[in-house]
């Protein structure tokens, strides 16, 4: 018996791969050894696989290919079969090192692209894939020389790729109610894969969130389980083909992951990474819903999930893993794990986490310790604490699928079919599938006669996200967050007000652009858009369903064009059902256009502006995919139903104005914003020699130090939105701080900045970025800095201060600006983010 904390090995015993001529079986049934493991109690976080449905398997693996994979797996090294267990990110490996460890995978993470540059050229992507597989079929030193197979983040189009397809996210697909429309969403997203090389997308996410105020609920289909489980297969049809097909790089195919198994749209306040207490048939018939379809369909691979089931997280939870999704659905490919998500087992680190092989984990997505984790489990097997047999079997399911792939015999990426199409990024044929996917997705709340537009009509286009690619694309655009970006990184996409433009001026009319909503000509009608900025993942928790205060600024233009008698249409950009209420009062007519992608503003003036004879061109056939919020918090139920939506043939009522409630601070990532603190939070000046010399600055102008500073304000791009600090000489620290202790360590984990946004009018002699954790344990990075009039949004990664050994995890003071010697520095924002302007050194 080898035991892992509460974790027992209690059989080795397992089948035999099939080698003979004519045996046929799944990937599952074809595997090596089995090693099974089962909690040495019945407690809380274990699932009873009896309870749940079961499935079959559809994927028979040819004998050919079984008896392949069982001599590649009998003349492997143990070195050679540790290799196929783990994922390097491509910011962290190189070439070489795929072969000398014989990685079995690569990944491009959110802000990974090809040779240090997330925005290379296509061409760069295709070449790079070229050099792994190069390095990983390497058999000059006698070695198996299996290809590396590549995983990326295609989760609503190549989204990765400058020029490709940007398909709605799947919150604006679950709005269509459209499964076979998704099956062609699929195919052309695969297609475009093909093209730069890479074999395997991580889509789609078949997460049934619960509550949106999660960051990741955009990537939900819809909050109905049965919605969701119809979509599932449909998209891994589109993606992989038929549920049996082989031999998919002869096609225009790639392997599909359902993620993230289970539960990780059902956690507790809709924290991302969080904990579910949900019971098991709350577990089973909700968020377990659409494996039974992606099972059906064949999916190659599913990905574990970041978050808990009833404290027990799920990268380590053998019941759910294997007791359930292995055995019980009899699903027959291999499970990877999420971005360093083995470190968050108990027990476990980034670096060592043998519990989650033994659970059910098949290969360790180990974007930046890729290493240490090769070096752990290749220390253990030889130890004899993971047993060879569940090694093999695990080799044994990788293998497997890229057999199923045609990987094993394909040749290098730039000679498969479809590789180096270039014109098949963003062709025409993908955007009008994205274009009809933009028209069906959008959702009518209220149009009290302006719609549908008059094409030869004067038409305002205002609001701040009207003409922004990078904003209605979302999170997973380009960068992993979307941010940083600007219209010129999308070639051949349309914004909202292009689209608009287009439509009315083919129709004779005219357009202007202007997004505080003045103009030089009356307008017979004004298009406002507003809505969400970017996110993605914990990035995008939110506290409450409220639109930021910060984003509201269009209901004034709203407002006053209303007063002006010019009707308006209210156009929303969102990953989410939020409280709008009062963009809902100032409007004629109320749009949601979710987060619509590279083609958005043409699917939008599809269905906003009429024909010549004022009858509308398309109609609205969107209906929501959750409930809309009638207040922040729910607590008085929905305003609007998951399902409803208005279409032009809906019977006119009349608006009656919906209570506006208060709206507190959701934005748990700001700490400190507009020259104030965010609630909870205070801004103190101090001697960091001198215990007792803290001022806490409330009000200005102050004074701290016995003088030596002065704290003013002045403006930024909002009337007193900085505070200055004048410092005559010695030693200062400027610190945000919050009652109780911060947990970042799922920011320090991805790649996420502390920023903040600075203007130097004099730099001190030195100055440094530093944290302080409860403890009193200070970590501190050196700066430099250049002197200017302007402010400058800073990031530094958070790792950078984690390495210096504190606990990220309890952070009393996570922002501490020290300086030494005379200094004039104005600080207008501090936040977690990534779209830093500069990124400073970690040394």
């Amino acid at each position: 018996m080898v035991r892992v904390g509460r974790w027992a090995v209690v059989g080795l015993a397992g089948l035999v791969v099939g080698a003979c001529a004519g045996t046929t079986g799944t990937a599952r049934q074809a595997a090596a050894p089995v090693a099974a493991i089962a909690p040495l109690d019945d407690g809380a976080g274990t699932a009873h696989p009896d309870r749940w449905p079961a499935y079959d398997y559809p994927v028979v693996t040819p004998a050919a290919d079984q008896a392949r994979v069982a001599a590649l797996l009998a003349r492997m090294t143990l070195e050679e079969k540790i290799g196929q267990l783990v994922q390097a990110d491509i910011c962290c490996v190189t070439p070489d090192e795929v072969r000398q460890f014989n990685l079995g995978s690569v990944l491009n993470g959110g802000n990974s692209g090809p040779y240090g540059n997330d925005l290379a050229p296509a061409q760069d992507w295709l070449r790079l894939a070229d050099e792994f597989w190069a390095a990983s079929t390497d058999r000059s030193d006698g070695g198996a020389g299996i290809p590396v197979i590549w995983g990326t983040d295609a989760v609503h189009g190549h989204s990765n790729i400058i020029g490709a397809t940007l398909f709605p996210h799947n919150v604006g697909l679950g709005a269509m109610h459209d499964a076979a429309l998704v099956e062609r969403i699929g195919r052309a997203t695969a297609q475009e894969i093909r093209v730069t090389g890479q074999e395997w997308t991580f889509a789609p996410t078949v997460a049934v969130p619960q509550d949106w105020r999660w960051g990741r609920a955009y990537e939900g289909y819809s909050s109905d389980p049965a919605l969701v489980a119809s979509y599932v297969g449909a998209m891994v049809r589109g993606l992989q083909g038929l549920p049996n097909s082989q031999n998919l790089l002869a096609g225009p195919y790639v392997i599909a992951s359902t993620k993230h198994f289970l539960a990780d749209g059902g956690t507790d306040n809709g924290v991302d990474q969080g904990d579910s207490t949900v019971s098991e048939e709350e577990l089973r018939d909700i968020h377990g819903a659409p494996y039974g379809p992606a099972t059906a369909a064949g999916v190659g691979t599913v990905m574990a999930s970041f978050s808990s089931w009833q404290g027990q997280k799920m990268t380590g939870n053998y019941s759910l893993l294997t007791g359930v999704l292995k055995d019980r659905m009899d699903f027959g490919g291999f499970v990877v794990s999420d971005w360093n998500a083995h470190g968050q087992v108990a027990g476990c680190t980034n670096e060592s986490c043998p519990r989650a092989l033994l659970a059910g984990v098949d290969m360790y997505m180990a974007p930046d310790t890729w290493r240490p984790i090769w070096n752990d489990l290749l220390a253990r097997a030889r130890s004899g604490e993971i047993p060879l047999a569940r090694i093999d079997e695990a080799v044994t399911r990788i293998l497997t699928v890229k057999a199923r792939l045609g990987l094993l015999d394909a040749p290098t990426p730039s000679a498969r079919p479809l590789s180096g199409q270039w014109n098949l990024l963003g062709s025409p044929e993908h955007r009008d599938l994205a274009r009809e996917a933009v028209r069906k997705s959008l959702v009518l709340l209220r149009n009290d006669g302006v719609l549908p537009l008059a094409p030869g009509g004067r038409l305002l286009v205002a609001g701040d996200g009207a003409d922004d690619v990078a904003r209605q694309s979302g999170g997973w655009t380009l960068t992993w967050q979307g941010t940083g970006l600007n219209n010129d990184h999308f070639p051949g996409a349309t914004s909202l007000w292009a689209g608009l433009r287009q439509a009315v001026e083919a129709g004779g009319g005219s357009a202007e652009l202007s997004p505080d909503g003045t103009f030089t000509q009356r307008p017979d009608a004004a298009v406002v858009v507003f809505g969400e900025r970017p996110y993605a993942e914990f990035q995008g928790d939110r506290a409450t369903l409220a639109l930021d205060a910060d984003l509201t600024g269009p209901y004034a233009t709203m407002q006053r064009l209303r007063q002006q008698g010019i009707p308006v249409v209210a156009v929303m950009i969102t990953g989410r059902p939020l409280y709008v209420n009062e963009a809902l009062n100032s409007a004629d007519a109320f749009v949601v256009t979710w987060l619509p992608g590279s083609e958005g503003g043409h699917g939008l003036a599809d269905v906003l502006v009429g024909d010549a004879h004022g009858h509308p061109r398309f109609d609205f056939t969107g209906r929501l995919p959750a409930a809309w919020p009638r207040t922040p918090d729910m607590a008085d139920g929905a305003l609007y139903p998951r399902g409803h939506g208005l279409s032009y043939s809906s019977p006119r009522t009349a608006w009656a104005d919906l209570p506006l409630v208060a709206v507190q601070g959701s934005d748990s990532r700001t700490w400190f914003s507009a020259g104030v603190p965010a609630s909870s939070w205070s801004l103190y000046v101090t001697d960091p020699g001198a215990p007792g010399s803290q001022t806490r600055v409330t009000t200005v102008p102050a004074a701290a130090l016995e003088g030596r500073a002065r704290i003013t304000a002045i403006d930024t791009t909002v009337q007193e939105g900085a505070r200055r600090f004048q410092i005559t000489g010695g030693d200062t620290a400027i610190s945000l701080g919050n009652f109780d202790a911060v947990d970042i360590t799922r920011e320090t984990n991805g790649d996420v900045l502390l920023l903040f946004t600075l203007r130097a009018d004099q730099v001190p002699a030195s100055l440094a970025l530093g944290m302080r954790a409860s403890d009193g344990t200070l970590a501190t990075v050196p700066l430099t800095l250049t002197a200017g009039n302007r402010f400058v949004r800073y990031g530094m990664a958070l790792r950078c201060l984690r390495d210096k050994g504190i606990d990220m995890a309890s952070l009393g003071a996570p922002f501490i600006l020290t300086t030494s010697g005379a200094a004039d520095l104005s600080l207008a924002e501090v936040r977690l983010g990534t779209d830093a302007e500069v990124v400073l050194p970690c040394s």
